[in-house]
């Protein structure tokens, strides 16, 4: 192999741990998730496909973008400064250039062959997790987290958006629960990394408010997720598989709250933030699971 082409395949690697893909991964899972409830026919599969790769294609353009804007204070940070522009294995401008180009092709994939609702809604998701969340509320609120979670909240919407080409309440149920998820989830992962969050001058919660108060926020918006996770049963469209398993997460999430409230160290925080994470994805697959034996049932 040429060293010419030894550095193009390295520079790929760096573009694509760019555009951090574990998390554009549980994007388009929930996306996927939000699909599967709207149309239940998977011979729609060719639009979920489109859909799924145009979501994910923004997705990855607004995870690079994140970075271009965090470089210098990503530097700051034990948990970031590994990552490419740090490094300086990548300039700031062709991490820009990536981070449009994957976001200009997603959303031409979405307005072409999904529909312009999902495309415009998309469009607005990428603006307020680039623009709104990284550059006004990150750096100036420790409510950065509860006001720009809604952002995070999108996929399951783009998800029913491109397969029914509205958004029902059922949708806004979906986006509810990870709205109220993500600010204990965040806040966990705060905690064990204040000092990172202290030396890059960022709001959060623990540096502007303290551990302790962090942690009560952490508990108490735990029973706020857990009542919001039974408004699917509430409105009728999960029944009993789902609520069954809803119950034992809850009981998970609630009681790793509890111990970090009484218990506060390092350990449990981490804890709670690997749990919150497997707490979704499996929050998820129960509902669609019910949804998909109530039809085979019924």
């Amino acid at each position: 192999m040429s060293s010419a082409t030894l550095i193009a395949s390295h520079r790929g690697i760096d573009l694509f741990r760019l555009g951090k893909p574990r998390v554009v991964a549980l994007i388009v899972f929930c996306a996927l998730i939000g699909m599967l409830l709207a149309v239940p026919d998977v011979r729609n599969w060719p639009v979920m496909l489109a859909a799924n790769l145009g979501i994910g294609l923004v997705a990855t353009g607004a995870a690079a973008a994140n970075c271009v804007f965090e470089r210098k204070r990503d530097a700051l940070m034990v948990r970031t400064h590994l990552r490419p522009l740090p490094q300086g294995v990548l300039s700031w401008q062709l991490a820009a250039l990536y981070a449009m180009f994957c976001a200009l092709v997603g959303l031409l994939i979405l307005a072409l062959f999904v529909n312009l609702l999902t495309m415009y809604l998309t469009l607005a998701t990428f603006f307020a997790y680039s623009v709104v969340y990284t550059q006004w509320l990150k750096p100036r609120t420790p409510q950065n987290i509860v006001i720009g979670g809604a952002a995070g909240a999108m996929p399951p919407v783009l998800g029913w958006a491109a397969m029914s080409n509205s958004v029902p309440p059922e949708a806004a149920v979906l986006f509810l629960i990870i709205y109220a998820w993500t600010p204990p989830h965040f806040w966990a992962l705060a905690l064990y990394r204040l000092d990172d969050y202290r030396r890059a001058g960022l709001p959060m919660l623990p540096v502007t408010h303290g551990a302790p108060f962090t942690r009560l926020a952490i508990w108490l918006y735990s029973w706020i997720l857990a009542a919001t996770t039974l408004l699917p049963v509430a409105l009728g469209f999960s029944a009993v598989l789902y609520l069954s398993a809803v119950l034992v997460l809850n009981l998970g999430f609630l009681r790793r709250a509890w111990q970090l409230y009484r218990q506060p160290n390092d350990e449990l925080a981490k804890a709670l933030f690997r749990y919150s994470i497997r707490y979704l994805a499996y929050l998820f697959s129960a509902l669609l699971l019910d949804h998909y034996v109530q039809i085979a049932w019924f």
